[in-house]
């Protein structure tokens, strides 16, 4: 698992540096441009045929940065051109010595250029540059971009060339992750450590490929430091697969118990369903109407039809609890929600379920999170309990607008979390997970086909599953949401994003969880 840290924490260590170890800050910008200029060579190359680069430099040390990399690029053989967003007597500091640096130095290099920006019409001796550098405002950056940023950066992300970020994309507010106009970056080339705006809502849009440099004071520091933000890796998802012990049988592999589908919605709990058994749970029952339940048989493979008797209305209802009421009890994890359909009878009825069965663990999804909506979900005892809405459902779930949301995302997630005493599998792209302590945990797999119809379907399938096989809720959860979406991402070894279905995701859960074991037996 890979530690998120603040912009705050981050600046940190810049004063840390300087004050502490008597790191002099000039020295600290030329070992960030030699680590970015590696980092180029290293994650760039490809897009290198004739060497000509451009870079955009502001008027702080994000701006130093670039006038410092500017510098090697030119001692390397590169053509450079560099637009400074500061005139000379503008800047100061090291950000001064380096463009005086690189000012002299281009005398020696006629091909290069180093010019201070006045309009729009300057950026166009950045049409031809392979490679463009974005160094203008680093984590300096806040609220909406002003002019010229916003210009310069709507005109950059027009061109066809590499983009790279120094550090993070001009326009993007890390501390939310959000921004109106955002340098889109190819690769960022983030400093000392790996920030946590960097890895959702904007950031996951805007930053490509994002690599670690360095100003030179090791990683001791930041072990140090207390963190709550997390980005999910590959090992972690091998740590929370339940274990299979030698001596298992089909109940003691975890039973679960799902109440989903209706007349109107019913292939979203078939999803669901065959997941489970995909997924290694032993045993799986579905609640279903009896009245359509020849529908479920048809499609269920290897799980079981429990039909209720729904008086040919296709929806559950507060009638049927006392029937399924023995199924809830036997199972180690009750799933609710998907295609369950909306009436307010079946509104009632789930609502009943969760104020009834306190103590059993609980995966809530879909139309089961629409039953919980004004305040009612304060009525009922959330604690353990997993909840997988996204972004406009949970949106809804709390009463504010989806932009309120999407501007303010670890907070209000976090929040929520900690006051219900309840985990939140917050869906998108990138899915996030909160845990009862106000821990967020970002996910660093899955790509754009897993929006479909579907997908959530089979992450609410997984989840129950590996839920009803370990004890360690906060690893099982972390697994599932992993595993789903490498299934997406195996599934390109085959289809494009466009190709794949829900169903297609569906088959391929155990392939990922045999590529995961693979990787680390």
């Amino acid at each position: 698992m890979i530690p998120l840290y603040t912009t705050q924490q981050v600046r940190d260590a810049d004063s840390y540096a300087i004050n502490t170890l008597g790191i002099p800050s000039i020295v600290l910008m030329e070992n960030a441009a030699r680590s970015i200029y590696s980092a180029l060579i290293e994650y760039a190359n490809d897009f290198i045929k004739s060497k000509t680069v451009g870079l955009i430099c502001g008027k702080g040390n994000n701006g130093g940065d670039g006038f410092a990399v500017a510098r090697h690029l030119v001692n390397n053989g590169f053509k450079v051109i560099v637009i400074s967003l500061g005139a000379e007597e503008e800047l100061k500091g090291d950000a001064l010595i380096n463009f005086r640096i690189i000012k002299n130095l281009f005398n020696e290099y006629p091909e290069s250029k180093l010019i201070v920006y006045q309009s729009i019409k300057d950026l166009s001796l950045l049409d031809n540059c392979e490679i463009i550098i974005d160094a203008m405002l680093g984590t300096g950056s806040r609220g909406v971009l002003s002019e010229p940023y916003k210009e310069i950066v709507e005109y950059v992300n027009k061109l066809d060339a590499y983009r790279v970020a120094v550090d993070l994309p001009t326009g993007l507010d890390l501390e939310s992750a959000s921004g109106e106009v955002i340098f889109n970056a190819d690769l960022t080339i983030t400093l000392s450590e790996f920030k946590t705006g960097l890895f959702y809502n904007k950031g996951y849009t805007h930053c490509g490929e994002i690599v670690k440099g360095s100003i030179g004071i090791g990683e001791e520091y930041y072990k140090k430091l207390h963190v709550d933000d997390y980005l999910i890796e590959p090992e972690d998802a091998f740590a929370g697969l339940p274990v299979k012990d030698l001596n298992i049988h089909k109940y003691s592999a975890g039973k679960v118990f799902v109440i989903a589908g209706s007349s109107k919605l019913p292939g979203a709990s078939f999803f669901t369903t065959n997941t489970i058994m995909k997924s290694g749970a032993g045993a799986c029952f579905l609640a279903f109407p009896n009245s359509i339940k020849i529908l479920a048989q048809q499609k269920i493979e290897s799980a079981i039809v429990f039909s209720y008797d729904d008086s040919s209305k296709g929806f559950l209802s507060a009638n049927n609890l006392k029937e399924i009421s023995e199924k809830i009890e036997w199972a180690d994890v009750i799933a609710i929600g998907p295609g369950l359909g909306r009436e307010e009878e079946t509104q009632t009825a789930v609502r009943e379920i969760l104020r009834s069965y306190k103590s059993k663990k609980f995966v809530i999804d879909a139309d089961a999170i629409f039953t919980l909506q004004n305040e009612e979900y304060k009525k009922v005892n959330l604690k353990g309990k997993i909840l997988t809405p996204h972004h406009k459902e949970f949106a809804d779930l709390i009463g504010i607008e989806i932009k309120e949301l999407e501007n303010n995302i670890l907070t209000i997630g976090k929040n929520f979390a900690k006051e219900n005493n309840c985990y939140l599998v917050l869906k998108g792209a990138p899915t996030i997970i909160f845990n009862l302590q106000g821990e967020a945990f970002i996910n660093s797999a899955g790509n754009p086909g897993l929006a479909k119809f579907g997908s959530g379907d089979v992450l609410t399938g997984i989840i129950a599953s590996f839920q009803a096989q370990s004890e360690d809720i906060e690893e099982s959860l972390i697994s599932a949401v992993y595993i789903h979406s490498l299934a997406a991402d195996l599934l390109l070894n085959e289809k494009s994003e466009f190709g794949y279905t829900s169903n297609d995701l569906m088959e391929k859960i155990p392939y990922a969880i045999k590529f995961i074991i693979n990787s680390f037996v």
